[in-house]
Protein backbone atom coordinates (compact mmCIF):
# COMPACT_ATOMS: atom_id res chain seq x y z
CA UNK A 1 0.00 0.00 0.00
CA UNK A 2 1.93 3.01 -1.16
CA UNK A 3 -0.52 5.99 -0.38
CA UNK A 4 -3.61 6.08 2.10
CA UNK A 5 -6.86 7.30 0.48
CA UNK A 6 -10.52 7.37 1.97
CA UNK A 7 -11.03 4.55 -0.22
CA UNK A 8 -8.42 2.70 0.90
CA UNK A 9 -9.62 3.32 4.58
CA UNK A 10 -13.29 2.11 3.92
CA UNK A 11 -11.98 -1.14 2.70
CA UNK A 12 -9.81 -1.94 5.25
CA UNK A 13 -12.49 -1.51 7.83
CA UNK A 14 -15.29 -3.43 5.97
CA UNK A 15 -12.71 -6.02 6.22
CA UNK A 16 -12.40 -5.70 9.77
CA UNK A 17 -15.81 -5.83 10.53
CA UNK A 18 -17.49 -7.04 7.53
CA UNK A 19 -19.68 -4.71 5.36
CA UNK A 20 -22.91 -4.95 6.57
CA UNK A 21 -21.84 -3.96 10.43
CA UNK A 22 -19.32 -1.27 9.29
CA UNK A 23 -22.39 0.74 7.21
CA UNK A 24 -25.05 -0.01 10.42
CA UNK A 25 -22.00 1.59 12.69
CA UNK A 26 -21.87 4.93 9.86
CA UNK A 27 -25.52 5.28 9.41
CA UNK A 28 -25.51 5.12 13.01
CA UNK A 29 -22.91 7.57 14.11
CA UNK A 30 -24.40 10.00 11.34
CA UNK A 31 -27.90 9.57 12.90
CA UNK A 32 -26.68 10.52 16.25
CA UNK A 33 -24.64 13.16 15.15
CA UNK A 34 -27.02 15.00 13.51
CA UNK A 35 -29.26 14.28 16.61
CA UNK A 36 -26.74 15.94 18.73
CA UNK A 37 -26.52 18.86 16.60
CA UNK A 38 -30.23 19.58 16.84
CA UNK A 39 -30.38 19.27 20.71
CA UNK A 40 -27.40 22.32 20.31
CA UNK A 41 -29.42 24.36 18.26
CA UNK A 42 -32.83 23.33 19.92
CA UNK A 43 -31.49 24.17 23.16
CA UNK A 44 -29.53 27.28 22.09
CA UNK A 45 -27.13 26.59 25.20
CA UNK A 46 -24.93 23.82 26.31
CA UNK A 47 -26.44 22.09 29.39
CA UNK A 48 -24.02 21.40 32.37
CA UNK A 49 -25.62 19.01 33.73
CA UNK A 50 -25.87 16.86 31.27
CA UNK A 51 -22.87 17.67 30.21
CA UNK A 52 -21.12 16.44 33.20
CA UNK A 53 -23.30 13.67 32.98
CA UNK A 54 -21.81 12.78 29.90
CA UNK A 55 -18.18 13.07 31.03
CA UNK A 56 -18.94 10.60 33.67
CA UNK A 57 -20.01 8.36 30.60
CA UNK A 58 -16.18 8.89 28.84
CA UNK A 59 -14.69 5.99 30.33
CA UNK A 60 -17.22 3.55 30.04
CA UNK A 61 -17.54 4.15 26.56
CA UNK A 62 -13.54 4.23 26.10
CA UNK A 63 -13.41 0.42 27.10
CA UNK A 64 -16.24 -0.74 25.17
CA UNK A 65 -14.41 1.04 21.72
CA UNK A 66 -11.35 -0.69 22.36
CA UNK A 67 -12.57 -4.39 23.52
CA UNK A 68 -15.08 -4.04 21.04
CA UNK A 69 -12.64 -3.16 18.03
CA UNK A 70 -10.38 -6.03 19.88
CA UNK A 71 -12.92 -8.49 19.73
CA UNK A 72 -13.69 -7.59 16.04
CA UNK A 73 -9.98 -8.15 14.96
CA UNK A 74 -9.62 -10.95 17.12
CA UNK A 75 -7.14 -9.51 19.03
CA UNK A 76 -6.10 -9.18 22.84
CA UNK A 77 -3.62 -6.56 24.73
CA UNK A 78 -0.63 -9.54 24.38
CA UNK A 79 -0.66 -8.36 20.63
CA UNK A 80 0.45 -4.87 20.91
CA UNK A 81 3.59 -4.60 19.18
CA UNK A 82 4.71 -1.24 19.08
CA UNK A 83 4.16 2.31 19.50
CA UNK A 84 2.14 2.32 16.30
CA UNK A 85 -0.42 -0.12 18.19
CA UNK A 86 -0.43 1.82 20.97
CA UNK A 87 -1.18 5.10 19.66
CA UNK A 88 -4.54 3.18 17.49
CA UNK A 89 -5.12 1.95 20.95
CA UNK A 90 -5.15 5.37 22.64
CA UNK A 91 -6.71 6.64 19.18
CA UNK A 92 -9.65 4.17 19.36
CA UNK A 93 -9.90 5.09 23.39
CA UNK A 94 -10.44 8.73 22.49
CA UNK A 95 -13.14 8.10 20.06
CA UNK A 96 -14.96 5.92 22.14
CA UNK A 97 -14.97 8.48 24.82
CA UNK A 98 -16.07 11.12 22.58
CA UNK A 99 -18.91 9.21 20.86
CA UNK A 100 -19.99 7.88 24.42
CA UNK A 101 -20.61 11.44 25.67
CA UNK A 102 -22.35 12.79 22.46
CA UNK A 103 -24.40 9.58 23.07
CA UNK A 104 -25.37 9.91 26.64
CA UNK A 105 -26.08 14.18 26.23
CA UNK A 106 -28.20 13.65 23.10
CA UNK A 107 -30.33 10.51 24.70
CA UNK A 108 -30.52 13.13 28.14
CA UNK A 109 -31.39 15.77 26.13
CA UNK A 110 -33.78 14.18 23.77
CA UNK A 111 -35.38 11.41 25.83
CA UNK A 112 -34.94 12.08 29.92
CA UNK A 113 -35.52 16.08 29.84
CA UNK A 114 -38.61 17.40 31.01
CA UNK A 115 -40.86 18.93 28.07
CA UNK A 116 -40.45 22.52 30.02
CA UNK A 117 -36.27 22.01 30.80
CA UNK A 118 -34.90 23.31 27.37
CA UNK A 119 -32.04 25.13 28.32
CA UNK A 120 -30.20 24.21 32.11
Amino acid sequence: MKELTFGTLIAVFEEIFGPTLFWIMVITAAVITLAYFYVLIRDRAVSWHKFLRAQLSMPFGAIAAVLFVQKMTHSGFSDIGGPIDLIILLGIAAMGAVGAAILVYTFDALFLQKPDEHTN
